[in-house]
């Protein structure tokens, strides 16, 4: 079981690598790209643990609506927040504003 978590896990972070830079997609669109609708919240545990890694562009994952979800694991700082705004992408109260627009599908774009 470790090693498939490890193996899906190295393919989460494959397909974070590609988020275009100004533009954010969702831990389920990701799930279902990678044939695993069911596994949005694998996904975020595959972003938790990604922190250190600096080739994974874990800001650019947020929650089905654009709520920067995991924001805590950015050491409890607005980092996630700073870090999309400074790719163009405006945040409000934890949300991504005009979310479609920022919106990158793995399952279109790939």
């Amino acid at each position: 079981m470790a090693k498939d978590r490890s193996d899906f896990f190295q393919r989460v972070y494959e397909v974070v690598r590609l988020v275009p830079y100004g533009r954010v997609t969702s831990y389920g669109a990701i799930a279902r790209y990678l044939g695993a609708t069911r596994s949005a919240r694998v996904v975020g545990w595959a972003m938790n643990s990604s922190h250190g890694m600096e080739d994974v562009p874990a800001h650019r994952v947020v929650n089905r609506v654009g709520l920067l979800t995991g924001k805590h694991h950015f050491g409890g700082t607005t980092l996630m927040q700073q870090l999309l705004e400074n790719e163009g992408v405006a945040v409000n109260e934890n949300k991504v504003v005009n979310f479609d627009e920022h919106f990158w599908d793995p399952s279109r774009e790939l």
